[in-house]
């Protein structure tokens, strides 16, 4: 990912110089209403437009039109990946975002092989 594939804002300031934190658009709720979803999920934007929506909202649909994981969305939001997770899961809620996650395992857990590549991205950082 480069800066010219993502928009990225200033550090300390939101994607549009918003001064109310973008948990505030939360709701200060730390899950979503529909379900949970991995950290490893990763979102597309459906075909329906996000004009009407709040500006962090429209960023991640933005951003979403390729697909993007949740962190990702965090660091361009600028916020931790919980709040993320709140926000692509309205998202998905309203029918903005498909969530495509990881295969299911017998034991819930995440596949051993998700979390090997996790692992090497967080090296290569």
């Amino acid at each position: 990912m480069n800066g010219a594939e993502r928009p990225r804002p200033h550090a300390g300031s939101t994607c549009d110089g918003r001064v109310v934190p973008v948990y505030a658009v939360t709701g200060g709720r730390t899950r979503s209403t529909e379900r949970d979803l991995p950290i490893e999920s990763i979102v597309t934007a459906t075909c329906r437009g996000s004009h009407d929506l709040e500006p962090e909202y429209r960023t991640i649909v933005t951003m979403a039109a390729r697909p993007v994981t949740l962190v990702e969305i965090g660091v361009v939001l600028g916020v931790p990946v919980g709040v993320a997770r709140v926000l692509v899961g309205d998202l998905a809620a309203s029918g903005h975002l498909d969530v495509h996650g990881p295969p299911p395992t017998s034991d819930g857990n995440p596949h051993p092989a998700i979390l090997a590549r996790l692992l090497e991205g967080l090296r290569a950082r």
